[in-house]
């Protein structure tokens, strides 16, 4: 058995817990006819890993999976579960999937949305995403995705719109909100949709994610089979995603350029030949992005972004915060970074001692670059360099760089760092200038000063996550959700009831006296039930039983089918397995 890894800390807010209890006789069902429906279709459209992934990882068929079974199985592969609910953050899903953890929301669609929901639940989670873990290198590209998104950089852009998505969801398969709600939530996500100034690399890995592990087709792209967790937890969208009506486009890097819509059915889906170039186009991408590339260009993508980044010098020295002023010399290498709130300072993503947020809540800002006349970066500043420039104990010196910017001030130490290298000077009643402009001022402290020359990385997110809360945690631990309602509490029973049932081997008499009160219960009371009534149907027909409020039965689903598109394909599909 693989090695499971310690979950850290910073993540735990965002870990709910299953409550079992609070899935429904209904909620049961419905997950029933899901697995039973695309067993049947996905035997012969779905990549071959799935059925048996299913297995592997502890779903089944007849009830919604316990959470501790599953991580069980899919402690075999290496991989553990961890229950959320809902929506998390991005950057927090990023994490989670980058150490090998998969969050499983443990809500439970509601039966009106039971060929989709854009909300995350226990269907796409449980019976999508997990089984395709049991294929080796779509494991590793799920593994190696995580590595490179956790790198992202994220806008503030990106943030708003998740949490106007996360509210479209949530209110869609809230079952007290209103049309007008939903139509609220509706709009207040298109436009924030509508206002995004720039795509975000975060963005743009989303798109490669929706494209792939939710919505991805795998083999020719004459016939490709489904290995995307959306389209297998969605039983409506995989039995329209294989027709002429949907485009098939080859897998390449392009496809993070290619928008989506979560509330809606996709037009085009992106067919990739095997698992392996899912890598290596995840590779083709990280060469573009700015924790490889480093520079100006980085830098840029950080300050335009306005969420916390982390800035990597030369000398290993990491710098975590909100970048706010880049200023460039004539050859447009950077000399000077400004950082606004709180600011972290780290080496090997590991923070250093004194230099967190509490201690840099005001900002952080540092010239980088080379040494006037000694053509050296700070870092590499020999003790007899200091002294030459005046840096003896308890006197002033003047440090300048070749940028024209000059410290001055007292030197009271120096963090050392590999390969003899330093990482930071603090000076003790320093000014420090650029022409006329103060940059900082004595009475404003210590100043901490950067060592470095070249901007090697910049990467979303803190260096050390541990001390540093990569985005807001929730005030509370969030709760899974129930579809109970006191309104349907007797046709949950009745549910219960027809499970018991199925279950038991009770005697005709009992059978034909049970089933018969409940179809004459949905006959007056509950004409809008399809399931229950297909449940019956199918009972009867694997006993061989023929009951005279059976036709009544197949009559009701009739009149049903003829009301709407969705109600005659799920119903038609049900019968199909009769």
């Amino acid at each position: 058995m693989a090695q499971v890894r310690e979950i850290p800390g910073y993540l735990t807010p965002y870990i709910a817990r299953q409550e079992y209890d609070k899935y429904t006789a209904i909620d049961h069902a419905a997950w029933r006819y899901i697995m039973r429906v695309a067993g049947d279709f996905f035997t012969d459209h779905a990549y071959s890993t799935y059925l048996r992934g299913l297995a592997e990882t502890g779903i089944n068929t007849e009830r919604i999976p316990r959470l501790e079974e599953m991580n069980a199985c899919l402690n075999r592969f290496g991989w553990q579960a961890v229950a959320v609910s809902g929506f998390i953050p991005p950057q927090v899903f990023m994490e989670f999937q980058s150490l090998g953890i998969m969050p499983i929301a443990c809500d439970m669609r509601k039966l009106e949305n039971i060929t989709y929901t854009p909300a995350p639940d226990i269907v796409h989670e449980a019976a999508g995403h997990a089984p395709m873990v049991a294929d080796m290198d779509y494991r590793q590209y799920l593994i190696n995705y995580g590595e490179v998104s956790r790198k992202a950089i994220f806008s503030w852009e990106d943030i708003e719109l998740y949490d106007a998505i996360r509210q479209l969801s949530e209110m869609k398969e809230n079952p007290t909100a209103t049309d007008l709600d939903v139509e609220n939530a509706q709009r207040q996500f298109e436009e924030k949709a509508a206002s995004i100034s720039w795509i975000s690399e975060a963005t743009e890995l989303s798109r490669m994610y929706w494209w792939t592990v939710e919505y991805g087709l795998v083999g020719s792209l004459e016939k490709p089979q489904i290995y995307g967790a959306g389209l297998l937890s969605s039983i409506g969208e995989s039995f329209h995603c294989l027709s002429e009506d949907v485009t098939h486009l080859p897998m390449d890097v392009s496809c993070v350029h290619q928008e989506f819509d979560i509330t809606r059915p996709q037009p085009q889906l992106f067919v990739t030949p095997d698992f392996t170039v899912l890598s290596e186009i995840l590779e083709e991408y990280a060469a573009t992005m700015a924790f490889r590339v480093g520079g100006l260009k980085a830098l840029e993508e950080a300050r335009r972004a306005r969420t916390v980044t982390t800035t990597v010098l030369d000398t290993g020295l990491q710098i975590s915060g909100i970048l706010q002023d880049i200023r460039v010399d004539l050859d447009n290498r950077p000399f000077f970074l400004r950082y606004s709130d709180g600011v972290q300072l780290s080496q090997d993503d590991i923070q250093l001692e004194g230099h967190g947020r509490e201690y840099h809540a005001q900002g952080f800002s540092s010239p980088i670059g080379r040494i006037k006349n000694l053509n050296i970066c700070p870092g590499e500043l020999s003790d007899t360099d200091l002294e030459r420039m005046g840096f003896r104990p308890g006197q002033r010196g003047r440090l300048e760089f070749a940028s024209g910017i000059v410290v001055d001030g007292e030197l009271i130490s120096s963090t050392p760092g590999k390969r003899d290298r330093r990482l930071l000077l603090s000076f003790r009643d320093c000014t420090v200038t650029q022409g006329m402009e103060v940059l900082f001022r004595p009475e404003w402290g210590t100043f901490d000063m950067a060592c470095g020359d070249l901007v090697e990385s910049v990467f979303g997110g803190p260096a050390d996550r541990s001390k540093f809360v990569i985005t807001r945690p929730p005030r509370q631990l969030p709760r899974q959700k129930t579809n109970h309602s006191d309104a349907r509490a007797g046709l949950e029973e009745m549910y219960a009831t027809v499970r018991r049932l199925r279950e038991s081997n009770p005697a005709l008499e009992v059978l034909a006296g049970e089933l018969g009160s409940i179809a004459g219960m949905l006959s007056t009371s509950w004409s809008q039930d399809w399931l229950l009534r297909l449940e019956i149907l199918e009972l009867c027909a694997n006993r061989s039983l023929r009951f005279d409020f059976l036709d009544r039965l197949h009559g009701e689903l009739d009149t049903l089918e003829a009301s709407s598109p969705m109600l005659a394909e799920v119903i038609q599909r049900g019968r199909k397995l009769l």
